[in-house]
């Protein structure tokens, strides 16, 4: 009997160990790691979904592309034929950054940077909206990390669970199996120190914290957004044994 799969698609070739590749790993899934942006065909992928198929969750991860920009990169809208089946066979789905971002494109609504461009890059803490309390989503604020200046509005089927200071739209969903997180939670300590060195140009722009101020406040909190990220992933696909 073949495990459980669950298809993750990712926009860049970074070491995938983050905490939903270890979450899946200890919890006997079969991961299957997808790079459209690197050539990787979609074609079929749909086609394998229905009562039958051992594809019981997917993430579209979070990147260096614009989801709007469907012309100039073309993968893109293969993803988006992915986003659309994935919504339409009711499997589990969780948008990350960019993810979140084209879960919103593909449902119509404005995805992009705000004028003047705000910068989150570091650990920002995260406030529950009314429905991600009464949801318990989130039940207290915790801070955790972001990479981003681009945002979305709400799909108008959307709930919204999670705000920070500078951006309204950090968490919302969709349905009952369909979540856009703006936020990193995903990521570990060493994750994100890949990300100091690699994300340099990202230091000084219009609210990104220093690097100094990400180690302290990396330190503090780490603990608590993974304890929290694990739970989510829990309750949205459950152990696959």
């Amino acid at each position: 009997m073949n495990r459980k799969r669950l298809v993750l698609f990712r926009h860049n070739h970074v070491p995938a160990d983050d905490r939903i590749a270890g979450w899946a790993y200890f919890n006997g899934y079969e991961i299957d790691v997808r790079y459209p942006f690197s050539g990787d065909d979609l074609d079929g992928l749909a086609a394998q979904l229905g009562d039958e198929s051992d594809i019981v969750g997917t993430v579209v991860y979070g990147g260096p592309f614009n989801a709007f920009e469907h012309t100039k990169y073309p993968f893109l809208v293969q993803e988006q034929r992915w986003i659309e089946a994935a919504m339409k066979a009711d499997i589990p789905l969780l948008g990350i950054c960019q993810g979140a971002q084209q879960i919103a494109h593909t449902l119509g609504v404005w995805v992009g940077p705000y004028e003047p461009e705000v910068h989150e890059f570091g650990y920002y803490q995260l406030e529950p909206s009314d429905a991600g309390k009464r949801e318990e989503f989130l039940e207290n604020p915790i801070h955790v990390c972001q990479a981003h200046y681009h945002t979305f509005d709400l799909p108008d089927q959307a709930v919204h669970l999670a705000r920070s200071a500078a951006y309204e739209n950090q968490a919302f969903r969709i349905g009952e199996k369909v979540y856009g997180f703006q936020f990193h939670a995903e990521q570990t300590v060493e994750n994100f120190r890949r990300w100091q060195d690699s994300k340099v140009t990202s230091y000084g722009q219009p609210g990104a914290q220093t690097r100094e101020q990400q180690n302290q406040l990396m330190a503090q909190h780490d603990q608590a957004q993974g304890e929290w990220f694990y739970g989510f992933l829990d309750k949205l696909f459950g152990p696959a044994k």
